[in-house]
């Protein structure tokens, strides 16, 4: 593919494969080449919010520490637009499967993931993704990047929708906040932090469970109800932004008391369960913000 050699489909999308290939141009200290993965993707073939041009522009004008870099892109016959990166032996859903981090690895990783998505928020950019398996590491205990910015928007890219009536089909069943459920479609980057919440309280707890459950269908209803269950079904005293949401209001919810968070995240220490309580919060202006969650005791 292009310049590289031995390519090896390493996984797929619906939108785009990955292969892991060597670059044989390149050398990586006593190596003669260095192994790269080569995101294939069909831009017209793609719908919307998913375009691989715009994550391409986007990537190049995102460079940060804990983002994935982009190396190169090229064209392939038959319209194929190809995305090249280092390649990153592991993921964090994978490693939270086996449940492999150690205490010191769980603060590297979100450590890492708070100050990537830090760096993209103070350019306006929201992610809309945020997920362990797009979270990827050089190593099992770090660092960590943010990777797969295909569906990210971005205030500078053209391609990227107006800013008060942004696309609601995006996230990733469970991670998907609530303001999205009900119809909210001049969400900001607060969108990413409850995202980044629950992905916190798998780290620092929950490992391959999820914070909230969508059902096996990834159903809008059985998430609602989950997180509805967790932390206690809303009223516009506790969520009063839902008032100008255009689904609130349409169905009438089981009034469910909610959970303590010792009872959700059992066993974590109290700077842990204070900063995911302080993530996962309905009101999204009351997140924290990637660098408040920076600050936070967990992490001092």
């Amino acid at each position: 593919m292009g310049r590289y050699i031995n390519a090896q489909q390493y996984s797929d999308g619906i939108f785009s494969e990955v292969f892991m290939a060597v670059d044989p141009d390149v050398a990586d200290g006593d190596a003669k080449s260095v192994v790269v993965a080569l995101k294939k993707t069909t831009p017209s073939a793609m719908t919307a919010p998913h375009d691989s041009r715009r994550e391409s522009r986007i990537l190049v004008a995102m460079k940060g520490d804990y983002i994935i870099p982009l190396l190169d892109t090229f064209q392939q016959a038959g319209g194929h637009f190809i995305l090249v990166f280092p390649f990153m032996p592991f993921g964090l859903d994978s490693l939270l499967q086996r449940n492999e981090l150690t205490d010191s690895s769980r603060r590297s990783v979100l450590h890492d993931l708070f100050s990537g998505l830090a760096h993209i928020h103070s350019q306006g950019l929201v992610h809309r993704d945020v997920k362990p398996s797009n979270i990827l590491l050089a190593s099992a205990t770090g660092p960590a990047y943010i990777s797969d910015f295909g569906i990210a928007w971005s205030p500078a890219d053209p391609a990227s929708e107006p800013a008060d009536d942004k696309t609601l089909d995006v996230g990733t069943t469970c991670y998907r906040p609530p303001e999205l459920l009900f119809g909210h479609q001049a969400y900001g980057t607060k969108l990413d932090m409850w995202a980044a919440g629950c992905v916190a309280a798998q780290v620092v707890c929950l490992n391959g469970k999820t914070l909230f459950d969508a059902g096996d269908l990834g159903s809008e209803l059985a998430l609602i109800r989950s997180v509805f269950e967790t932390l206690g079904t809303p009223d516009l005293e506790v969520w009063p932004e839902a008032k100008g949401f255009s689904d609130w209001g349409k169905m009438n919810f089981t009034r469910y008391p909610g959970k303590q968070w010792s009872e959700i995240l059992p066993g974590v220490d109290s700077s842990a369960m204070d900063m995911v309580s302080r993530l996962v919060v309905f009101e999204s202006g009351e997140r924290l913000s990637a660098e408040q969650a920076l600050e936070t005791e967990y992490f001092h």
